[in-house]
């Protein structure tokens, strides 16, 4: 009986390292954003799948110059004045070899739209969020660390 416990356990150890690294091959899964001004954890952001595309959505803003629940006030359409908690902020992401473009991210901050692009960095233990307008070339990027 022992043996069988021992066995489970092992069995048990193996599926969570396995499905911990299935993770890290992702940029699905829980996120601290990183302003890459300041320095400082801005938010946390988790990372889902739908048909086929990768989407974000803010879970919790830990810092804002608005106080512990902004809204977007800079946004427009169905976005403007809404709680930036709960709000999609990327969506239409696809994977792209080693990296996941051809969405889209918004800055709840001021309120623009620009083209991302997503890289997964020190063993899928940090991502590297590119936004930019035209070329990828210009633009500005932030490394979010997982948190799951």
């Amino acid at each position: 009986m022992k043996r069988v416990f021992q066995l489970a356990a092992v069995a048990g150890l193996f599926l969570s390292s396995m499905l911990a690294h299935a993770a890290s091959d992702s940029p699905v899964g829980t996120w601290k954003t990183i302003d890459d001004a300041t320095g400082k954890p801005k938010s946390i952001v988790q990372i889902y799948e739908q048909n086929g595309e990768l989407q974000a959505k803010v879970l919790q803003v830990l810092q804002s110059d608005e106080g512990p629940h902004p809204v977007c006030k800079k946004c427009e359409g169905a976005r403007k004045d809404q709680p930036v908690e709960g709000m999609v902020i990327m969506w239409g992401v696809k994977k792209d070899g080693d990296v996941w473009d051809g969405g889209q991210i918004l800055d709840p901050h001021n309120g623009k739209t620009y083209k991302v692009k997503l890289s997964l960095v020190d063993g899928g233990a940090k991502l590297d969020v590119h936004g930019y307008i035209g070329f990828a070339l210009l633009g500005r990027s932030q490394v979010w660390e997982r948190q799951d």
